[in-house]
């Protein structure tokens, strides 16, 4: 056989799989069905700022294993995700912090706030039977209804009284006045964009784009050893169980002539009259300035719109409820019988995975290798 790994998908696991396999002498083929390298992570330059095309990625982790690995490939900078939340015109700090209380409540210390919220708490009484009744004995009723309630009617397509109560286990409530989202100790955007990134993994690599493998899997097959498949782990066994669930998001993206929209990286759309779930200014991820560190005269901005996945559309989000766990344990154990196939990543092992979980995910299953 020609090569020793065909790895099926150029994202995060399949970049660093083949590079991990490339260092240790294996000869490596990548496909991916895209006609780019970087999967969701991919960043596009448009007027010299970098665009996160599917969906603002924010890279942080605790794991120092996985931190200097990664910087090996992209310098960071220092961005920190401080997102601002915007319920009809009002505008409050995430994650919910003393700026979010003195703005909803005019409380000054951390004592009022955490009497308010303990009030507000004492609404349920019994165990929560609902998301809604989850996020109030959580964080209280005005919270619930002006930062909670809107957005995530909207992220998931359905009332809060109809979404189960583990979706949120916790809600953080810090009583200080930081506004740093991730409590994690590294945390960045990769300088010069995460395309690059990702281009830094694979370089050596034999890459090809436009292919798609489940249409042609027997002649992909026989080129390789053993197959690295970070597609949907359902569309690999053709739904034959039946189709698992995802969120998917829509994107509208402009190119404005003005060189600020909002001042921020970021901010969430709380209402459920909003139709979009949050607007990202993709500038602010590198503080306003090109590879050069020159201000950028104009912006471009991203409205995402949250919708049910239907075939053609992009997965985003695997829909975790007791239904498609399930459904997905018994795709689980089809994989299992396939020896020469790992099957890794978000789609792959249909789990909600950020970057630094990817990365970790992909190293440790290369060393069992």
């Amino acid at each position: 056989m020609k090569y020793d790994y065909l790895i099926v998908g150029a994202g995060l696991y399949g970049a660093v799989f083949a590079r991990q396999a490339m260092d240790a002498g294996k000869r490596v083929l990548v496909i991916d069905k895209r006609g780019h390298v970087a999967g969701n992570v991919y960043t596009e330059d448009v007027e010299g700022i970098h665009v996160h095309r599917y969906g603002a990625h924010i890279f942080h982790t605790n794991d120092r294993r996985v931190w200097d690995y990664i910087t090996r490939f992209a310098e960071f900078n220092r961005f920190t995700n401080s997102p601002v939340a915007n319920y009809k015109g009002e505008l409050y700090s995430l994650p919910f912090n003393m700026y979010t209380f003195n703005r909803m409540w005019g409380v000054v210390t951390p004592e009022e706030a955490a009497a308010k919220i303990a009030g507000q708490r004492l609404e349920i009484t019994g165990e929560p039977r609902n998301l809604e009744e989850q996020a109030i004995r959580l964080v209280g009723r005005d919270i619930y209804e002006k930062l909670i309630k809107g957005y995530t009617e909207k992220q998931w397509g359905r009332d809060c009284r109809e979404l189960p109560a583990f979706i949120i286990k916790r809600l953080p409530v810090r009583l200080t006045f930081d506004n740093n989202y991730f409590n994690a100790l590294y945390q960045g955007i990769p300088m010069g964009g995460y395309t690059r990134m990702v281009e830094n993994l694979l370089h050596g690599a034999e890459v090809r784009l436009g292919c798609d493998y489940l249409a042609d899997k027997p002649r992909w097959d026989a080129l390789a050893a053993r197959v690295v498949y970070t597609g949907p782990i359902d569309a690999y066994f053709d739904y034959r169980l039946g189709a698992l669930q995802y969120r998917s998001v829509r994107f509208e993206t402009e190119l404005l002539d003005i060189p600020n929209f909002q001042g921020n990286a970021a901010v969430n759309y709380t209402d459920r009259e909003t139709p979009w779930t949050r607007i990202i200014e993709h500038k602010w991820f590198e503080f306003g300035r090109d590879d050069r560190g020159s201000d950028i005269p104009v912006t471009v901005i991203s409205r995402e719109y949250s919708s049910e996945w239907k075939p053609g559309d992009e997965p985003y989000y695997p829909v975790n409820d007791q239904k498609n766990g399930a459904l997905y344990q018994q795709y689980r154990a089809l994989a299992e019988r396939e020896t020469n196939v790992i099957f890794g990543g978000r789609l792959g092992e249909y789990r909600y995975y950020d970057m630094d979980q990817v990365i970790a995910a992909a190293l440790d299953r290369f060393e069992a290798e």
